[in-house]
């Protein structure tokens, strides 16, 4: 299964594309949004990771541009941030975000989310 993982931390992505891999999940990275939605036409994952908080094009636009394309309408997208008010999750949500994930999280809780909603789709 194919994951598309943005996030502008590259500590932070290089250890969630090392989890990732270990449970069998192909990952295509992206360091902002501009370039997760061109990866993404690109290389059609079967799921989309997106940090709210990025350069160029931030998580929630690029999560609302990815929704306007047909090809995406269906993908679960999960939002992965460290704005955890409610606001922000409502926010994330109204852009199309399926889940939504808080900063700092586990590894184990992301794949945990990421196969819960490959199960759901």
């Amino acid at each position: 299964m194919k994951v598309l993982l943005a996030d502008d931390e590259l500590r932070l992505r290089k250890v969630v594309v090392l989890h990732l891999k270990k449970a069998g999940f192909d990952v295509i990275e992206a360091n902002n949004g501009k370039q997760a939605i061109d990866l993404a036409k690109t290389h059609n994952p079967e799921i989309i990771v997106l940090d709210v908080m990025m350069p160029e094009v931030d998580g929630i636009t690029a999560c609302k541009e990815l929704r306007k394309l047909p090809e995406f309408t269906k993908t679960p997208i999960i939002m992965l941030t460290a704005k955890a008010t409610s606001d922000d999750i409502e926010v994330g949500k109204n852009a199309g975000a399926n889940e939504y994930l808080t900063k700092p999280f586990s590894p184990k809780e992301l794949i945990e989310k990421i196969q819960e909603q490959m199960r759901n789709g």
